[in-house]
């Protein structure tokens, strides 16, 4: 059974930097899609960033390029977004989310995602 823990969302001037953790267990892949989603009041959830786990390859949105980067610790397990530069329209619940190659029903950056976690705030004031 994949679960997933987030940690580390919580509120943040404009400007200023947070960043996400987010470990994985029960998965027996060596290789795998890790992603990034958040969702916005009044708005669909939608991709932030992925990453392939032990290729490193990475994909994001176009609205956090340059100021979000996702980078892993294999040993760990563990996927981190690193957000700076944040804004108020960042301002939403971010989701950690694994790869589930069967049944997943949410395509991004080339991977399809099926496990989630339990959701994080973030919020970002003017």
């Amino acid at each position: 059974q994949v679960q997933l823990v987030e940690s580390g969302g919580g509120s943040v001037q404009a400007g200023g930097s947070l960043r996400l953790s987010c470990a994985a267990s029960g998965y027996t892949y060596s290789r795998y899609c890790m992603g990034w989603f958040r969702q916005a009041p009044g708005k669909e959830r939608e991709g932030v960033a992925r990453i392939v786990t032990g290729g490193g390859s990475t994909y994001y949105a176009d609205s956090v390029k340059g100021r979000f980067t996702i980078s892993q610790d294999n040993a760990k397990n563990t996927v981190y977004l690193q957000m700076n530069s944040l804004k108020p329209e960042d301002t939403a619940i971010y989701y950690c989310a694994a790869e589930e190659r069967m049944y997943g029903v949410t395509w991004y950056g080339g991977c399809r995602f099926g496990y989630w976690g339990q959701g994080t705030q973030v919020s970002v004031s003017s």
